[in-house]
């Protein structure tokens, strides 16, 4: 508080600065790579509405929302030379992309299957060259029950941050028209389309190109991959992967999210990330270090001076490749909770910290720079893809309140069936918080023929098993500590920390054992 300022240094973009061309930002140029049948491409959410939901209240809020958020608003030219055009508000009509479907007296079984004939139809509607990127089905279960408005929007101008942003705009809207007011949605700071002419010019500059050969060194060590033969994108795809899904208890889950990290200054994912790392090497018997590819949220504004994408919609996702190494601790004991499993978190927690700017650069020399683009050709891809996507709040549909999200509702697939798999296995996981606490929910994704599904299920149990240890290694007052990157004596290594963490234990130790001095205990810690 004595030595804050404030400060803006917010940009205020000129009035239509958000319309036009876009470019594409490297998480789309690596879609794009993969396919060019992306049209069922999407993400989806299903809503708790009111029972007296009105049509045209929903139609005028809908439409406050394509109006907006630019993003829903834009069109992919077709190949060849696609590139992405954002169109004037009022471009896209919200009465066509509305529609309700009869539900009255539907639950159970019959409600989901409802729901999912209804949500592929919706899907098949999407059309990235025509710009229908955003489709609404209303399930209008009469004047006595709470309905269901399923959302589903192509995954290219929408990504997981922005369902947080466009669910509260959506029921802010819907009051607004209700009481026969014009919506006023809170502003959006840096367009889609600034922020893509930005990373593209960014892409350019030395900082970023003296990367390169950073990234193409952690590339050369992708090991042998798992399985019985490297991926082949024309017979493993979304279609015929194989898929579970597995839970972690909420009180394992909670320690997993608040005392394991807390204990070694740490974030969720290096906790989640150190018991793969730990799984991974018990499932390949000690085997190699693990190249896998990891998932960012992408809005790192620090990039571009005054960006703002608290409010922006759009696909803003980065990935990038990452080597985690357990520098060969005894798994055993790691295993046990022991001291090992430690030593394996403050490791992990290190190699993750030396990843350049959280991973933004890797796909602005990787995908947006032509010059350092080439140097990548050829070299070995992650076998694994990781994602944790955060902390979900949801309740089943009888106790959600309205315009918030409901479970156990299966609508519709986010991948189209023909995509090709980007990798022979994947991990994407998420805390759901519902009425029994918080659950770690996990859902792996693998390719047929490369693995099968008692292999997955084996490290799935392992994964599990690792982060239980890492919890009882927390509850042991001795665990944890800082590591290099929490201070800033750059040169300092973990075992002089550990060192002096034990001289300051032995200190302390020692006051309780005589009369507690608090001006001598004072002096001690200085």
């Amino acid at each position: 508080a004595e030595v804050v300022t404030e400060t803006d240094t917010t940009v205020t973009e000129e009035p239509g600065a958000g319309i036009g061309d876009v470019p594409l930002t490297p998480i789309k140029h690596w879609l794009l790579a993969r396919t060019d049948d992306l049209d069922a491409f999407n993400m989806s959410a299903v809503l708790r509405v009111p029972a007296d939901l009105d049509a045209d209240a929903l139609t005028g809020a809908v439409q406050a929302l394509l109006d907006h958020h630019d993003a829903l608003r834009a069109r992919l030219t077709p190949a060849p030379g696609r590139r992405l055009e954002v169109r004037e508000p009022g471009s896209v009509d919200a009465g066509s992309l509305v529609r309700r479907v009869d539900a009255a007296g539907a639950d159970g079984a019959g409600l989901q299957a409802l729901v999912r004939e209804a949500g592929a139809a919706a899907r098949d509607r999407l059309h990235l060259a025509e710009g229908r990127v955003v489709q609404v089905v209303w399930f209008d279960r009469g004047r006595d029950s709470a309905g269901m408005l399923l959302l589903i929007i192509h995954h290219l101008v929408v990504d997981g941050v922005s369902w947080r942003i466009l669910i509260p705009d959506l029921a802010e809207a819907y009051e607004a028209v209700s009481a026969g007011r014009e919506p006023a949605l809170q502003p959006v700071g840096t367009s889609l389309r600034r922020w893509s002419q930005r990373i593209t010019e960014e892409a350019a500059k030395s900082a970023w190109v003296a990367d390169a050969a950073w990234w193409q060194d952690v590339l050369r060590s992708a090991g042998p991959p798992p399985g019985r033969r490297p991926l082949d994108p024309a017979r493993d795809r979304e279609a015929t992967a194989g898929r579970l899904t597995v839970t972690l208890p909420a009180e394992v889950t909670e320690a997993v999210l608040t005392r394991v990290p807390a204990a070694f200054h740490a974030e969720v994912n290096d906790v989640l990330l150190t018991a793969f790392a730990l799984a991974w090497a018990r499932w390949r018997h000690g085997g190699p270090e693990l190249l896998l590819d990891l998932e960012g949220h992408g809005r790192e504004e620090h990039l571009v001076e005054g960006a703002d994408l608290s409010r922006t919609v759009g696909w803003f996702t980065n990935l990038y490749p990452v080597r985690l190494d357990t520098g060969g601790v005894d798994l055993a004991r790691a295993f046990a909770g022991g001291p090992a499993a430690g030593a394996a978190a403050k490791r992990i927690k290190e190699q993750l910290r030396s990843v350049p700017d959280k991973g933004m650069g890797y796909g602005l020399v990787r995908h947006l720079n032509p010059a350092t683009a080439p140097g990548f050709d050829g070299l070995a891809a992650p076998h694994v893809a990781f994602n944790y996507l955060g902390r979900f709040t949801a309740a089943d549909g009888e106790r959600a309140a309205d315009w918030t999200p409901v479970t156990g509702v299966d609508a519709v697939a986010g991948d189209p069936p023909q995509l090709p798999l980007a990798h022979p296995l994947e991990l994407n996981s998420r805390t759901e918080d519902g009425p029994e606490g918080s659950e770690l929910v996990a859902f792996w994704t693998w390719a047929e023929g490369i693995l099968d599904e008692d292999e997955v299920r084996e490290l799935a149990e392992l994964w599990f098993q690792a982060l239980r240890a890492l919890v009882t290694h927390s509850e042991n007052p001795h665990a944890g500590g800082l590591t290099p990157s929490d201070v800033s004596l750059s040169s300092i290594g973990q075992d002089e920390i550990e060192a002096f963490e034990e001289e300051l234990d032995d200190l302390f130790d020692d006051f309780d054992d005589e009369p507690h001095d608090f001006e001598k205990e004072e002096e001690a810690s200085k």
